[in-house]
């Protein structure tokens, strides 16, 4: 049974099915690029499944087929963010948003059609697993437009395509194809379009029928190597682990290998 989720924009859809969230960017006539509602859509959306049990992955799209978000939608510059005022305000939005995308818990997979660039790129670049398709192509651009890109940002592309790489997408800002996305690291896998959306959900229901406490152990221990191991981190990470010890999924998981079924984990 599909949920839709209300939302303040018609720019982003959410809607959960079979143990998967769905997040879509749904702004096509403008290849997705992202405006200021769509940033509040997110936060929206991402805390919605964050308190729902049921919603065990979550997959980010693009409507329309054209891209996945095509960047920034800089035509809204001059309405709403004009001003150190409207700048700070817009921030503060967008930034919230972007934490909810860093910070968030359960797996994130981008399938990506088309387009990915700029903003649409860092936002890819939050989800833990990238499909792309053939013709998809990736860029971040700010070196032809005079925009500058925080540490945040940057150290996520070093640490996923290495420095070296790094410095060639932001010095040249080149068009990257996904044959060359995937040699990077940029991307996962490379999907058909006839076929990338099934892929994509039988992956996700690959994970959400994994323990999901495990699942949750496993992501906070890669984004606290990350984020450079600090105390903090490795001591929420290691309460994770010992919850998976306490939970009684770890017990349905040894009966089930005993009695040679699959598991039916509770996330408890």
């Amino acid at each position: 049974m599909s949920r839709q989720l209300k939302l303040e924009t018609d720019w982003m859809l959410g809607h959960s099915e079979d143990g998967i969230g769905w997040m879509i960017f749904n702004h096509p006539e403008r290849h997705n690029a992202l405006a200021l509602e769509m940033w509040q859509g997110i936060s929206d959306i991402l805390s919605h499944f964050a308190q729902d049990d049921s919603v065990r992955c979550i997959v980010m799209r693009g409507a329309g087929g054209k891209a996945f978000v095509s960047g920034a939608d800089i035509s809204e510059f001059d309405t709403k963010r004009s001003s150190a005022e409207q700048k700070e305000a817009y921030g503060k939005i967008a930034g919230h948003a972007s934490r909810w995308l860093a910070t968030f818990e359960k797996p994130l997979i981008a399938l990506i059609e088309g387009y990915c660039i700029g903003g649409g790129l860092a936002t890819a670049l939050s989800a833990d697993i990238r499909f792309a398709s053939p013709d998809s192509t990736f860029a971040i651009p700010a070196a032809k437009l005079g925009l500058g890109y925080d540490y945040q940002g940057l150290a996520k592309l070093a640490r996923i395509v290495g420095p070296a790489r790094a410095r060639d997408i932001m010095f040249s800002a080149r068009f990257i194809e996904a044959d060359e996305a995937l040699d990077m690291g940029l991307i996962n896998f490379i999907v058909d379009r006839e076929s990338i959306e099934q892929e994509v959900v039988d992956y996700a229901h690959r994970i959400a029928g994994n323990a999901p406490l495990t699942v949750k152990a496993a992501k906070a221990a890669i984004d606290a190597w990350e984020r450079g191991g600090r105390e903090q981190d490795l001591n929420a990470v290691r309460m994770l682990v010992d919850e998976c010890f306490d939970s009684s999924d770890y017990q349905e998981g040894r009966r089930a290998f005993k009695e040679k079924r699959t598991p039916d984990f509770s996330g408890r």
